[in-house]
């Protein structure tokens, strides 16, 4: 059961915040990038007077991050931005640090979105969103809040699409810093974060050996790569479905097969989308999947996969194995569904390494201090992440890592300008 008080936050029990705030300081060791910046952001007080929402998984690391904003003097709300990644004791650990905190792992769809609503309410002057939810809802049904916005990051490729189709339609009211286009986020992040992490939830809803299995990754974009690249690592062969011939002939030169999801779905032991699309997986789809297919999604929301067709299919034909496993019947053939067609990697297993993050919430929290420095300037669009930012973030992340690199010299800087 929920836990309201009147200091405002909706958890589930405030009593995990000791388990919490533990396991916040390990993730806090390996992000020497967000600390620097959060020490730096208690020193000059960027945030001062400015009020932020962020829409987030609600997790050890994005725990890190909020708390580096507030150390710059942000009032911060915080909730979910999926019902299935927020770890509660996370949110309590929060709370006690004075966070307003809106979410409960497993709420369902209807407290889901009055978590968002009420984050909203909060008038804030910066919103940090992870899927554009508190952006798209904002403009649709706050319009007077959305006037007051100075600006706002996005975390993710799905993010982005939204928020450009917003600018593209002219009704985008505020600029976003697309924090997922940085190199320091998307090569990072989304290759080896997204790589490693989706494997892990599929591993710990299972207990499956991947080596021999056949897994077929649905997209080759960065995270599509990673998982690709990790799958296949661990001994599985891997199958990749795709769209764009460009990206289809990537993943061929990489190694792996390449064709339709329909030539895929008889061969599949594992299948994990990373698309952005619906219905990747259709109702053709699962009419051909071999008995016993094991299907996750990697991608933000779960309309990836038609779940609604499946569950017709099936009708009174599904049961629980285990959690985060479902099994559906469509007649003698089972096929199952992982974390409930929702982000794998946090519906069953606990996000992304501490260490990748770093950098991805680097450029949240700068991102959102250029936001407060420069959004006056800027027009209501969507904006890549400052160069001069994102290579910054990778300096510091190197020398957290103690390596060191070479320098232009000066007669090496004027060759690479001069046309002679």
């Amino acid at each position: 059961m929920a836990t309201t008080t009147d200091r405002g936050f909706d958890i589930k029990d405030l009593s995990l915040a000791a388990a919490g705030k533990r396991r916040i300081e390990w993730a806090a060791r390996e992000m020497p990038v967000l600390t620097q910046i959060k020490e730096r952001f208690a020193e000059e007080r960027p945030f001062e007077g400015v009020k932020i929402t962020a829409c987030a998984h609600v997790t050890t690391e994005t725990a890190n991050l909020v708390l580096a904003m507030v150390a710059g003097g942000a009032d911060t709300v915080l909730c979910a931005s999926n019902p299935l990644s927020t770890q509660d004791d996370v949110a309590a650990a929060l709370v006690e640090e004075g966070v307003r905190v809106y979410a409960i792992k497993g709420e369902d769809d209807e407290t889901y979105h009055r978590h968002i609503h009420t984050a909203i309410q909060h008038a804030p002057n910066i919103v940090i969103d992870d899927g554009a939810d508190v952006v798209t809802i904002m403009h649709q049904q706050y319009p007077e809040l959305a006037e007051q916005v100075i600006g706002g990051t996005e975390e993710t490729t799905t993010g982005v699409i939204r928020e450009r189709a917003m600018e593209a339609d002219g009704v985008l009211k505020f600029p976003i810093v697309a924090v997922n286009d940085a190199d320091t986020k998307h090569f990072f992040d989304n290759r080896y974060g997204t790589g490693q992490s989706s494997l892990d939830g599929v591993l710990r809803a299972t207990n499956v050996l991947l080596a021999g299995k056949t897994l077929v990754v649905a997209g080759y974009g960065w995270c599509g790569k990673g998982i690709a690249m990790r799958a296949k690592g661990m001994g599985s062969l891997v199958i990749v479905t795709e769209v764009d011939p460009i990206r289809a002939l990537e993943a061929a030169m990489d190694g792996f097969q390449v064709m339709t999801m329909e030539q895929a779905m008889p061969q599949a032991d594992i299948i994990i989308t990373a698309t952005g699309n619906i219905n990747v997986v259709d109702r053709e789809h699962w009419e051909v999947a071999k008995d016993g297919v094991m299907v996750a999604n990697a991608g933000h929301f779960n309309s990836e996969l038609n779940l609604k067709a499946l569950a017709e299919m099936a009708g009174e034909g599904r049961r629980q194995l285990r959690p985060f496993v479902e099994e559906f019947m469509i007649g003698e053939k089972a096929v199952i569904v992982l974390g409930e067609g929702r982000l794998i990697n946090l519906a069953s297993a606990e996000g992304h390494p501490a260490s990748v993050m770093d950098m991805s919430f680097a450029n949240q929290a700068l991102g959102a201090a250029f936001i407060v420095r420069e959004g006056k300037n800027l027009e209501n669009k969507v904006y890549r992440m400052p160069e001069d930012i994102d290579r910054e973030i990778a300096a510091l992340k190197l020398q957290a890592m103690g390596i060191e690199i070479d320098q232009l010299t000066a007669d090496q800087q004027k060759y690479l300008v001069s046309w002679q």
